[in-house]
């Protein structure tokens, strides 16, 4: 399961989407609008079919359930990953999978642990061209305690067990998984999907020999607060 992953710099995005992202010219956002890397509560970038058919950038809580969501007295849980065989039974994903809110989530690798040498390394995972490449997600909404609406979103992973790159990672004795990273030509037909069974079709592995994997410890760093997400505010990309 990934956990862990970098996303695009704001000019990567413009780059890869063709657009201007320009996160500061109507809206007050901070200074430092998404972290390099994102873990469990973190605020990331992702893309949603606007109403027009354009592609909408919002800024959205990177696990389904956020930490603050989950009621006094329930043992912590994780969403940041959904099972694509269990998308239509999981009280935390089923609504959204079955309204159809899909979205993709935009990277420039992911990290899961190897254990080839006897010990867990941590590995970087992207595309064999260094490209940016977008992961399918499901999002849904949150109200928060003053008043405003926030986004939240997790990743879809598969089974990787054939998968001659993914089966690498995680412990030697469990299920080997990996995210369902979208072809850059199915990325638009993903996000305005609007039949669960039909976006079933998406959810397959991508091919190895277009990705690579390398050795990328983790740089030592102060431990980061957990971010406050915004209301929900959206981009249209234009």
């Amino acid at each position: 399961m990934c956990v862990n992953y970098r996303p695009p710099l704001p000019e990567q995005l413009d780059m890869v989407l063709g657009t201007l992202v320009d996160l500061y010219r109507d809206w007050d956002w901070p200074s430092e609008t998404w972290k390099d890397e994102v873990w469990k509560d973190y605020i990331a970038p992702i893309v949603r079919a606007g109403a027009g058919g354009e592609r909408k950038l919002q800024l959205a809580s990177y696990g389904m359930v956020p930490r603050r969501h989950i009621p006094p007295g329930v043992k912590p849980f994780d969403t940041m990953n959904a099972r694509a065989e269990s998308l239509g039974e999981k009280r935390s994903f089923a609504p959204a999978w079955r309204r159809a809110q899909l979205c993709a989530v935009p990277m420039t690798c992911f990290y899961e642990p190897c254990y080839e040498s006897g010990r867990a390394e941590r590995f970087g995972i992207g595309m064999a061209d260094d490209s940016v490449f977008f992961v399918a997600g499901l999002w849904r909404e949150w109200s928060e305690a003053d008043g405003s609406i926030a986004a939240a979103f997790t990743q879809i992973t598969i089974n990787a067990d054939d998968h001659p790159l993914m089966r690498r990672f995680h412990k030697p004795d469990d299920e080997k998984r990996a995210l369902v990273v979208l072809p850059p030509n199915d990325v638009d037909a993903w996000l305005h999907c609007r039949d669960p069974e039909l976006a079933r079709s998406f959810l397959r592995a991508y091919p190895a020999q277009a990705m690579k994997a390398w050795v990328a410890p983790r740089a030592p760093a102060a431990k980061a607060a957990v971010q406050t997400p915004p209301g929900q505010q959206n981009l249209e990309l234009f």
